[in-house]
């Protein structure tokens, strides 16, 4: 069977990924379920067409198609695959340094006296920002010290190593600034009052450690996204990657190589400029940050509140609050410094601005057009511009609006209607023809009809009444007005007058008197019938 072609949103999304928030290709591809090599060829043709990030942006998926397929015919085989190897290997044309190309200071060094050790603490901490390596920080050490006996770079990255095995094993790990915010629901529930269940919801970012915990109804879609949505808010920013674990509410394609996250959740990322990277199935070691997050909210947090009642999840959410925040501004016992003070230091320089407006949940579905240029969703009905009857188009659904797109494209938008069965119609969509039938009322039939005569206004009136919409009578209504063209206006109004004498509003009926022409046959008078008297006839008296 053909492999079916890659969307171009896919595409638009990987060379976003790539170009925009500098992931690597194997990041891309983990992160979109889809191959490195693709990720490499399409990042290739863009740099081959001389396509930045921001002019990439502002291209629909239709100009970006056009403008990609436009470098194969000019390209050799060989240049294409010759970028795209550039590209799989890094080749960026930035060249980093190395511990040998490091130079260190003139003058004499010392040779008697103790050691100067460092500030392992801080160390730790400044290897939490973007760029950071031992080997600078030696070089500055030396720079600070020149006087002063210190080690050589290879025994203090050994001493660095063994302070740093002290800690925690999930503090050991380096983290960049801003880079990454792990997200997890507790295993442990809180109890309402009406029998349900308040689901906490945890978040850590990598560097600092700043938590955010909140309380959600169940473990859905909508509630993994109110979670993250609501971490990003409380931090006031933005990070680069959120890593969560392989729940089916956020993963489409449960791989254990190659997840990929659903389309609602894509759409929330896409919002806020960043990419969600799932761990690895049964690995905590990659959300280590998140395990050990929804420990501390368990044992600091929801150890509190175990003896207090709540009948909602808002007032789960209102004792949380000053919880929460006293767990961020509570001191590390082996750092300096407290989650809160770290995250404004070192995290929240490294990261984003927030978009004017919060997102909002929204799904996807897709949909046809029908041959009446409306789409359904929900079991209402949509138009689209009428150009479009047969294509597929995704439905974008939040809870106040319909979003209709075609090839990433915005081709309609409609305030949501919970009205089963109803009709949303923008006129712009509607055809020329069907909008001068548009304009056609059931009043207007009937003043049309009494023009003619009392019967036919009279018929056409019961005709349209007949029905649960009036719409279903109007080509019949039209059709019996017709008549009047072929046969006259006083024969029409005749044989109305014969059809309603006889029950009838049917056009076929009506249609059928006129035909044969017995609305020209003048009735005939009949007096009424008398019985004669006579000899036989008893009478009344007779049964007395």
């Amino acid at each position: 069977m053909p492999t079916q072609p890659m969307k171009m949103r896919m595409i638009k999304e990987a060379l976003r990924y790539n170009l925009e928030l500098g992931h690597s290709l194997e990041r891309c591809a983990r992160a979109l379920n889809i191959s490195k090599g693709v990720v490499a060829k399409y990042v290739a043709l863009a740099k081959a067409a001389a396509l930045d990030w921001a002019q990439i942006a502002a291209m629909t998926e239709v100009d970006l198609q056009a403008r990609l397929q436009q470098v194969k015919p000019k390209a050799s085989q060989s240049a294409v695959q010759l970028a795209t190897a550039q590209v799989c290997n890094g080749s960026n044309g930035n060249s980093s340094s190395n511990a040998r190309d490091a130079t260190l200071c003139d003058g004499p060094i010392p040779t008697s006296g103790p050691f100067v050790q460092p500030d392992y603490a801080q160390m730790h901490r400044e290897l939490s920002r973007k760029g950071m390596t031992l080997m600078l920080l030696w070089q500055e050490h030396q720079a600070n010290h020149l006087l002063e006996r210190t080690h050589q770079y290879s025994q203090y990255c050994e001493n660095y190593r063994r302070w740093a095995k002290t800690l925690k094993r999930s503090m050991r790990q380096i983290h960049k600034a801003g880079e990454k915010l792990f997200v997890d629901f507790a295993g442990p529930t809180i109890g309402l009052t009406d029998g349900s269940r308040a689901h906490i919801f945890v978040s850590s970012m990598g560097a600092s450690g700043y938590t955010f915990a909140l309380a959600t109804g169940a473990e859905k879609t909508a509630d993994w996204i109110e979670g993250m949505v609501g971490s990003l808010h409380y931090m006031g920013c933005v990070c680069a990657l959120i890593v969560p674990d392989n729940p089916r509410a956020v993963i489409a394609v449960p791989d254990r190589y190659e997840p990929r996250v659903n389309d609602s959740v894509l759409d929330f990322a896409r919002h806020y400029g960043l990419s969600v990277l799932p761990a690895r199935p049964i690995c905590p070691q990659d959300k280590a940050k998140a395990e050990s997050a929804v420990q501390v909210v368990e044992r600091w947090i929801m150890a509190r509140l175990r003896r207090t009642s709540f009948a909602s999840v808002d007032e789960v959410n209102q004792a949380i609050a000053p919880l929460l925040a006293d767990l961020n501004a509570r001191p590390f016992q082996k750092l300096p410094g407290s989650r809160l003070s770290v995250f404004a230091q070192v995290d929240a320089p490294a990261m984003q601005a927030l978009p004017q407006q919060r997102y909002e949940m929204a799904t996807f579905k897709t949909v046809r057009v029908h041959i009446d240029y409306h789409v359904q969703v929900d079991r209402h009905y949509y138009s689209v511009p009428h150009l479009l009857i047969g294509q597929s188009l995704d439905a974008r659904i939040t809870k106040h609006c319909v979003e209709l797109l075609h090839r990433g494209q915005r081709v309609a938008a409609h305030e949501r209607s919970d009205r089963v069965g109803g009709f949303t119609t923008v006129q712009a969509h509607m055809p020329a023809a069907h909008l001068a039938h548009r304009d056609w009322t059931p009043q207007r039939l009937i003043d049309w009809g009494l023009s003619i005569g009392v019967a036919t206004g009279g018929l056409i009136q019961k005709s349209l009444a007949q029905f649960k919409h009036p719409e279903q009578a109007y080509r019949s209504s039209l059709g019996l007005l017709s008549l009047s063209k072929r046969y006259g206006k006083d024969r029409l109004e005749v044989a109305c007058a014969l059809a309603l004498s006889l029950g009838s509003c049917k056009y076929q009926h009506v249609k059928d008197i006129l035909v044969s022409g017995r609305d020209q046959i003048k009735p005939t008078v009949t007096e009424p019938w008398i019985s004669p008297s006579h000899d036989h006839i008893r009478g009344a008296g007779y049964y007395q």
